[in-house]
């Protein structure tokens, strides 16, 4: 088991980063926030935890040990892999998740690809007594305003394809994030689509 990596940032991607640790670039899959927090050339430390299949072995990242132990508590329940337990983290972020969890709020929870009615209450029956929620609110976070024809657009609506949302809702929440700013980077124009998609589920 890698629980972290902690070297220079090589590369960041929409979907991944590579830290190199002993000479070697390591492939790290993590959310669109977890990315945002690092650059390239700096060190960086990331908690991480493998995922083992016969044809792979995954690296994905988190900017903290408490992300890293959802991605694997998620991971428990029937039916959610390690692609949908991330698209969850990227959705939602950890305070959001446990207090929807615990209050049982499934709306919140479907607004995850690939989670709908009966897997998000599956979720808040398996897991309601095993996460505690922040003692207040979650604040709501804010949807970022992007616009135009931006030659990113493909690149950040087949980043959304990837976390699990279809292409044509994925095509229009960029289209309609870029309506407000047509300069904005990649990571931006993802963060702002997944809040987006997230808030039309």
């Amino acid at each position: 088991m890698i629980s972290s990596v902690r070297g220079e940032v090589l590369e960041i991607g929409l979907d991944h980063a590579v830290v190199e640790v002993g000479g070697v670039g390591l492939a790290v899959h993590a959310t669109p926030t977890t990315l945002a927090g690092l650059r390239r050339g700096q060190p960086s430390r990331l908690a991480t935890a493998l995922v083992v299949r016969e044809e792979s072995l995954t690296l994905f990242g988190f900017a903290n040990d408490e992300e890293r132990e959802l991605f694997g508590l998620l991971q428990t329940v029937s039916g959610i892999g390690p692609r949908t337990a991330l698209a969850t983290l990227a959705v939602l972020a950890p305070d959001v998740l446990r207090r929807a969890l615990v209050d049982g709020d499934l709306a919140t929870i479907t607004r995850v690809p690939g989670i709908g009615r009966k897997g998000a209450e599956r979720l808040v029956l398996e897991l309601r007594d095993k996460v505690v929620a922040s003692a207040a609110a979650p604040a709501a976070v804010p949807s970022a305003a992007l616009n135009g024809a931006n030659p990113r657009r493909d690149q950040v609506v087949e980043a959304l394809v990837g976390l699990g949302f279809t292409a044509k809702p994925a095509e229009q929440a960029v289209d309609a994030v870029l309506a407000g700013e047509a300069d904005a980077d990649a990571s931006t124009l993802l963060r702002a689509a997944l809040t987006r998609l997230g808030r039309s589920r």
